[in-house]
C-alpha cells in the first residue's frame, strides 16, 4: 500500500516536470545549439560556425561594457537593497502605531511591474518636462541630461531598482527577526551587552539565513535586471548602460544576430550560476546551528 501510494504522489510531479522540460530544458537547449550557429533570428537556414560567437564575444567591447555594468547592477543593487531592508526591518519590528501601514507602503513597489516602474521614472528623469528638471528650472537651475550621462543613468537604473525590491529584503529580514528567540536577548541584556553589542553577536548571527536568502535572491535578480534598463535608457547612450540581458535582446532583434546573442545568454546564465553558488556556499558556512 505505502508503495502504491508513493507511486500515486509520484504522479503529481508529472506535469510539472513536463513543463518545465517544455518551457525550461528545450528552449535552453536550442540556446546552446544556437549559439554554434550565424543563424539571423528570422531565416529558414543556418550554418553552424563552431566556436566563432564564443570567441567574438571575448573580444568584443561592447560585452566587457554589458559585463561590467551587469557586475554594477547586481552588487550595488544587493547591497543597498540588504542595508535598507535590515534597517527597516529592525524598525518596524518594534511595536507602535501604524507599523502595519508603513510595511504595506514600502513593500507597494515590488507590486509594480519593473518595466512600469521604469516608464514611471522616465517621467521623473527625462529632460523636457521630466519633474527633477521642472524642480531645478523652478528654482533657477539648469536642467541636467541625466539619463544621457552614462556614469548617471546606471547610478539611477541601480537606485531605482534598489527601491523597488527593498520590500522583499524587509520581509525576508522581518521573518527572521520574529524568529529569534527573546531568551538570546534576554541573556545578552542580563551580561550588560549594548544595542550595538546584541546586534553584533545576537541579531546578525541568527539572522544569516536570511541574510543568504535575501542576499541570493536580490543578487540574481539584478545580474539579470532588464525591464527596468529598458525603459530608462534602452542601453544607451550607445552600449554604455546594457547589461548583458539587454545586449541578447539588442543583438537578436537590432543586429539581427541570434547566434551570437544566444551565446550571450549562455555566458550570462553561467555567470549568475557560478555567482550565486559561490555566495551560498559562503553564507552556508556563516551559518548558526541554534539546535
Amino acid at each position: 500500500m505505502k508503495k502504491q501510494h508513493r507511486a500515486m504522489i509520484n504522479l503529481f510531479y508529472v506535469p510539472a516536470i513536463i513543463l518545465f522540460v517544455v518551457f525550461v530544458v528545450y528552449p535552453f537547449l536550442q540556446g546552446i545549439r544556437l549559439s554554434f550557429t550565424n543563424w539571423n533570428g528570422y531565416s529558414q537556414t543556418m550554418k553552424y560556425v563552431g566556436l566563432k560567437n564564443y570567441i567574438r564575444l571575448f573580444q568584443d567591447a561592447n560585452v566587457k561594457t554589458a559585463l561590467i555594468n551587469t557586475l554594477i547592477y547586481g552588487i550595488m543593487s544587493t547591497v543597498i537593497q540588504n542595508i535598507l531592508g535590515l534597517a527597516y526591518a529592525l524598525f518596524l519590528n518594534i511595536n507602535f502605531k501604524g507599523r502595519t501601514v508603513v510595511r504595506t507602503i514600502i513593500y507597494m513597489p515590488v507590486m509594480i511591474a519593473p518595466l512600469i516602474m521604469g516608464y514611471i521614472m522616465y517621467f521623473f528623469f527625462q529632460y523636457d518636462g521630466g519633474a527633477i528638471n521642472d524642480i531645478l528650472i523652478a528654482l533657477g537651475m539648469e536642467p541636467a541630461d541625466l539619463l544621457v550621462n552614462s556614469g548617471a543613468a546606471i547610478a539611477i537604473i541601480v537606485i531605482v531598482n534598489s527601491i523597488q525590491f527593498v520590500g522583499v529584503a524587509m520581509v525576508i529580514y522581518l521573518a527572521g527577526l520574529q524568529n529569534i528567540p527573546a531568551m538570546y536577548y534576554e541573556a545578552a541584556m542580563l551580561d550588560g551587552a549594548t544595542f550595538w553589542d546584541r546586534f553584533k553577536h545576537v541579531t546578525l548571527p541568527l539572522l544569516m539565513p536570511a541574510i543568504s536568502s535575501s542576499t541570493i535572491l536580490n543578487l540574481i535578480g539584478g545580474l539579470k535586471l532588464f525591464d527596468l534598463i529598458m525603459a530608462l535608457t534602452s542601453g544607451g547612450p550607445g552600449f554604455s548602460t546594457h547589461s548583458l540581458s539587454t545586449l541578447v535582446t539588442n543583438q537578436y532583434f537590432s543586429a539581427q544576430s541570434a547566434g551570437y546573442a544566444s551565446a550571450i545568454g549562455i555566458v550570462s546564465f553561467l555567470l549568475i550560476m557560478v555567482i550565486s553558488n559561490v555566495v551560498t556556499g559562503y553564507f552556508d558556512k556563516k551559518e548558526v546551528d541554534t539546535q
